[in-house]
C-alpha cells in the first residue's frame, strides 16, 4: 500500500524536521539571508548612484547644450581628447547664437580661482564670469538681492553675487548686500546672494561668486570664453539647436569646425546606460553569494539524509514512494531559501533605512525588479541544490534504511 501525503501534511512534516535540527537550518537561513540582503543592498547602491547623478546633471538645467572651444579628435592619447583651438570662442560668437530661433538663451561663461576678501577676511573660491541669463539657465535661486544685471555681455561692471558659504565666511552676522569686496586686485559691490545650492557635479554652489563676464576676462586676463551654455525653446528643439550653434561658429570661424557642442541629454543618456550596467554587474556578483548559500544547502541537506536514514526506511516501509521521499527534501530546502530570502529582504530594507538616515542626500532605493529578482534565485537555487540530496534519500533501500545502513 502506497502512501500519499497532503500539501498540509507535507509541509507540517518539512517544519517539524526543520525544527529539530534548529543549528542547522539557523546556519542555512543565515546563509541565504546573506545572499539575499547582498544582493538587494548592492542593487540599491548602484540605483542611488545613478539616481544621484541624474539628478546632479537635472541641476544643471533643462533643454541645456554646452559648448566648448575645440574640436572633440583624438590626439595621441587616449580619447576623446580635446584638439589644439585654431580660434579662441569669443563673446561675440556666444551673442551670435541668439540670431537662432531655436535658442531661448546664451550664457557665456569664464571661470577661474580668485581670492575674494572683505577687510580682513579672504577666501580662495572659484568666480563665474556670465551674465544674467546664467541664472535661469542654471535654476540658481536668489535669497536675497539681486541677480546680475542684464546688461550688454561686453560691458563690465564692479558687481557681484555670491554664495551664501562665502557669505558667511567673510560677513559673518553683519549686512553683506551693498558692501564691497575685493575680487584678486578688482572692488566689486555685493548685489545678491545665492540661496542655498549644495553641490551639483563637484562644484560647490555656496561657496562661488558670480560677475559679469566682461569684467572676468578683465580678471583673469583672458580674452576667450571657458564655455557657452545654450538652452534651447523646448526639447523638440535640442537638435536643431545644436545644428545651427555649430554652423554659426563655422561661419564665424572661416569654415572651421572648432568647437565642441555636447547634449545635457546625451551626457545623462551615457551615464544612466554606464551606471545601469554597473547596478546589474554588481546585482550578479552579490547573488554568487546565493549559490554559496544553495552549496551549503546541499551540503547540509546531505548530512541530514545521512542522520536520518531510518526515518526515511521507514517512510519507505510504510508505503512512502520514492516521489514523495524526493518531494518531502525537496520542499525543505525550498522552505529553507524562502524563508532566508524573507529574512534577507528584512535585513535589506533595514540596511536602505539606517543608509538614509546616515546619507540623507543620496538616493538610495533598490530597483524595483532588485528584490523579486533574489527572491527568485534563493528559491531556485534551494530548488536546485536540494536535487541531489533529496534524490540520494528518495533511492535509499528501506530494509537497509531502517537497519541505519
Amino acid at each position: 500500500m502506497r502512501v500519499v501525503m497532503r500539501t498540509p501534511d507535507l509541509l507540517g512534516f518539512a517544519l517539524r524536521s526543520l525544527g529539530g535540527a534548529r543549528t542547522r537550518t539557523l546556519l542555512m537561513l543565515l546563509a541565504m539571508s546573506i545572499g539575499v540582503a547582498s544582493v538587494v543592498l548592492l542593487t540599491a547602491l548602484g540605483e542611488g548612484a545613478r539616481r544621484y547623478v541624474v539628478g546632479e546633471f537635472a541641476q544643471l538645467g533643462t533643454h541645456l547644450l554646452i559648448m566648448l572651444p575645440g574640436r572633440s579628435e583624438t590626439t595621441g592619447g587616449a580619447p576623446p581628447l580635446l584638439g589644439a583651438t585654431p580660434r579662441d570662442l569669443t563673446l561675440d560668437d556666444a551673442m551670435a547664437l541668439l540670431r537662432e530661433r531655436s535658442i531661448l538663451r546664451v550664457a557665456p561663461l569664464t571661470v577661474g580661482n580668485a581670492p575674494v576678501s572683505y577687510g580682513s577676511r579672504e577666501r580662495e573660491v572659484t568666480v563665474i564670469g556670465a551674465t544674467a541669463d546664467f541664472f535661469p539657465i542654471r535654476h540658481l535661486t536668489i535669497g536675497s538681492g539681486s541677480s546680475l544685471p542684464a546688461l550688454d555681455p561686453g560691458r563690465g561692471a564692479s558687481v557681484v553675487v555670491i554664495g551664501s558659504g562665502l557669505r558667511r565666511e567673510l560677513f559673518g552676522s553683519q549686512r553683506a548686500l551693498g558692501q564691497w569686496v575685493r575680487i584678486d586686485d578688482r572692488r566689486f559691490r555685493v548685489i545678491g546672494i545665492l540661496g542655498e545650492g549644495g553641490e551639483s557635479l563637484g562644484q560647490d554652489l555656496d561657496d562661488m561668486a558670480v560677475i559679469p563676464v566682461a569684467s572676468a576676462q578683465v580678471v583673469f586676463d583672458t580674452p576667450s570664453l571657458f564655455r557657452v551654455l545654450i538652452q534651447a525653446r523646448s526639447e523638440d528643439d535640442i537638435e536643431r539647436a545644436k545644428k545651427a550653434a555649430r554652423e554659426i561658429i563655422r561661419e564665424r570661424h572661416d569654415g572651421e569646425d572648432d568647437v565642441t557642442i555636447i547634449s545635457q541629454d546625451a551626457l545623462l543618456s551615457t551615464f544612466d546606460r554606464i551606471l545601469g550596467a554597473l547596478t546589474y554587474t554588481v546585482g550578479g556578483i552579490a547573488a554568487i553569494s546565493l549559490a554559496v548559500a544553495g552549496i551549503l544547502i546541499m551540503n547540509v541537506m546531505l548530512v541530514a539524509v545521512s542522520q536520518r536514514v531510518a526515518e526515511i526506511g521507514l517512510l519507505k516501509a510504510l508505503g512512502a514512494p520514492e516521489r514523495q521521499v524526493l518531494r518531502l527534501f525537496l520542499v525543505e530546502s525550498v522552505m529553507l531559501a524562502a524563508a532566508g530570502a524573507t529574512l534577507g529582504v528584512l535585513i535589506a530594507v533595514a540596511g536602505i533605512f539606517v543608509l538614509r538616515e546616515v546619507f540623507p542626500t543620496f538616493p538610495i532605493a533598490a530597483p524595483l525588479w532588485a528584490t523579486p529578482a533574489a527572491v527568485g534565485v534563493a528559491i531556485v537555487t534551494g530548488l536546485v541544490f536540494g536535487v541531489l540530496p533529496a534524490r540520494r534519500a528518495a533511492r535509499l533501500d528501506p530494509v537497509h534504511a531502517l537497519s541505519g545502513r
